[in-house]
């Protein structure tokens, strides 16, 4: 049987972000795989976005059987590998960064305040840097570059 929705306007066939939280109850409650699938699909997309959060917050009250657990896992597990996949590109703009620099690690990790050892950490992702060292690594990056083309200027 066809999703339906009574008293909404939107259509199941229309793009999920585009369902309210009653629509997104319903799918969940009264839906088929396909349904689902699409919130799944959606929710890949955007781990943080609308759906998701939408489908967070009627798991708060709703427990369709088999598929809250299953919503929830696939929550968790697409905010698992953004996180990942994000901490992947810190870790390049770091690595990137010291490359960029022209500095040895152990001056690059001097002049950012912290040792190699921690430096290590944060080029491969195994530790994410504050936003304020985030910042403080591409400027010592971006000074030690200039200084390296002034060096070997005309």
């Amino acid at each position: 049987m066809a999703l339906r929705f009574r008293n909404l306007n939107v259509s199941p066939d229309d793009p999920v972000e585009r369902w309210p939280v009653e629509a997104v109850q319903t799918a969940l409650e009264r839906g088929s795989v396909r349904d689902w699938q699409r919130l799944i699909q959606a929710i890949d997309r955007d781990p943080w976005g609308k759906t998701a959060r939408q489908v967070e917050h009627v798991l708060t009250y709703s427990r369709p059987y088999g598929v809250a657990n299953l919503m929830e896992r696939v929550l968790q597990s697409a905010r698992t590998g953004a996180e990942r996949a994000e901490r992947e590109v810190v870790a390049g703009r770091i690595t990137q960064a010291i490359a960029d620099s022209g500095l040895t690690r152990a001056d690059f990790a001097s002049r950012i305040g912290t040792s190699v050892s921690r430096l290590s950490t944060y080029a491969t992702g195994k530790v994410v840097p504050s936003a304020a060292l985030m910042v403080r690594i591409e400027r010592v990056a971006a000074e030690a570059a200039r200084q390296k083309v002034a060096k070997s200027g005309p």
